[in-house]
């Protein structure tokens, strides 16, 4: 494992999954550098036919970003299968773990990292980027100011290896330059617009049909959560 990830792991504030008889980070998985995102419309509009595994994803919306989890659902059910970690790094809310077992993602796979600063932040978003163990990184930024070199480091650790990489901005980030391959926003309910993506479309809204969901469970922007100081929720991912 890289070691870098390992100190995260062994971190007293990092929270993560036991997956009883299994080892989530005991091989490396190898796959194409897309991933379907679940979503028809949305895979027909993104280049090569589904999220790029070789680049950060950035995610901009008014919210804190939770609502816009909704739409990797799919992907997370996915790559759930592969039986590494899927990060979380400085979630705002932590995920209602119902939630994710009702849509098949192995919750004993989740970690939750909770970066004291800015540079821990940073630091912890490259190393999971980098680490073999994980088949996603989802990391919240938040409104900060960032600048291209540091953004360009976390896009040079996601084209490095194969991991869905998923960056939570605030909408103000849009009109700054940002180094990553596909940028989105949520302008309206169950919308997605592609505000920038490499070799293919772009300043186009895609509208998630209900017909797309699946059938009898939670469905997009249905994620409840809760404040992290519950722990309540921690114990409800044993």
């Amino acid at each position: 494992m890289n070691e870098a990830l390992q100190e995260i792991i062994g971190r007293r504030d990092t929270w993560r999954g036991i997956l009883p008889g299994h080892s989530a980070n005991s091989a490396r998985h190898w796959h194409e550098d897309t991933l379907p995102t679940g979503y028809s419309t949305l895979n027909a509009q993104l280049q090569h036919g589904g999220w790029p595994l070789d680049s950060t994803i950035e995610m901009l919306s008014d919210g804190c970003g939770l609502g816009a989890m909704g739409l990797f659902l799919p992907a997370m059910q996915s790559l759930s299968a592969e039986g590494r970690w899927q990060v979380f790094i400085a979630p705002p809310f932590i995920p209602y773990a119902p939630l994710l077992k009702a849509r098949g993602i192995d919750t004993g796979q989740i970690l939750l990292v909770h970066p004291k600063n800015r540079e821990d932040l940073l630091w912890a978003t490259e190393q999971a980027l980098r680490s073999s163990t994980s088949s996603a990184v989802f990391s919240w930024l938040g409104a900060g100011d960032y600048s291209y070199g540091e953004l360009r480091k976390l896009q040079l650790a996601a084209a490095g290896g194969d991991s869905l990489a998923v960056l939570f901005r605030a909408n103000q980030a849009a009109s700054n330059s940002a180094p990553a391959g596909l940028r989105l926003q949520m302008r309206a309910y169950r919308q997605v617009h592609i505000l920038k993506q490499r070799g293919g479309n772009q300043q186009v809204d895609v509208d998630l049909p209900p017909a797309e969901d699946i059938p009898e469970q939670p469905q997009l922007w249905e994620l409840p959560a809760v404040p992290v100081e519950s722990p309540r929720v921690q114990l409800s991912f044993a």
